[in-house]
């Protein structure tokens, strides 16, 4: 009686011509910078609406549908999270306000340039009370975005200066240190935590005051 064959186990790939189909093409992968983005862009709407010390990395990586791994990739904590919104919004804020009006004298200029950022300041702290929580909150980390953020007024505060040294209105052979001793005047106006519990006519009194006694200074041929 003859033997039936026995059948293989598995099935040999021969003559299987649909069995193996060409696997769907994988998703293109996000470029890091547009995730990134997207991480900075939740983290802050959070911040906004539960209050920065509600939210957890956890949380943001929740509503984006991945995982807190994939969150960390990108910012190693909330810390680093707080630190590229920060100098996000100070950027822009800058740019903003920092563009040069050569029809302004250089004292003018600078005392609108100071007085915009304080304002642009207090505008924010009222309407967005969350980056006021950062702002302390990165006070006490020393993180990078103070320092750019000093490093920002004193190169916008340095092209002033030198305007008015090429009019001949202002006496300093050293235009970046003048902006660095101004910058650091006018932190009782300028730095968001020192401004946050004064009253706004105050400030208005004292910022004019702080840039007038600078532009003195500046004006005086012994600066030199």
């Amino acid at each position: 009686m003859a033997i039936a064959p026995k059948e293989e186990a598995f099935p040999s790939s021969k003559g299987r011509t649909g069995a193996r189909t060409a696997r769907s093409p994988r998703k293109p992968r996000r470029p890091a910078a547009e995730t990134r983005e997207d991480i900075l862009n939740t983290a802050e709407e959070l911040f906004r609406t539960k209050g920065f010390t509600n939210v957890a990395v956890a949380d943001v990586a929740a509503v984006l549908g991945m995982s807190p791994a994939n969150v960390f990739k990108h910012f190693h904590s909330k810390t680093h999270l707080v630190d590229a919104i920060s100098v996000r919004h100070l950027e822009s804020m800058i740019e903003r306000l920092a563009r040069p009006d050569d029809h302004k004298a250089p004292p003018e200029r600078l005392l609108h340039f100071v007085e915009q950022l304080m304002e642009s300041h207090l505008r924010d702290l009222q309407k967005s009370p969350h980056l006021f929580e950062m702002i302390v909150f990165s006070a006490g980390q020393e993180l990078p975005c103070a320092e750019q953020y000093r490093e920002m007024l004193i190169d916008d505060i340095a092209l002033i200066i030198e305007a008015g040294v090429e009019s001949g209105v202002y006496h300093v052979k050293d235009s970046r240190k003048a902006a660095e001793i101004a910058t650091l005047a006018l932190a009782c106006v300028l730095h968001p935590v020192l401004i946050a519990r004064e009253k706004a006519d105050i400030l208005a009194t004292r910022c004019r005051e702080v840039v007038a006694l600078i532009d003195t200074a500046l004006q005086n041929p012994l600066a030199k």
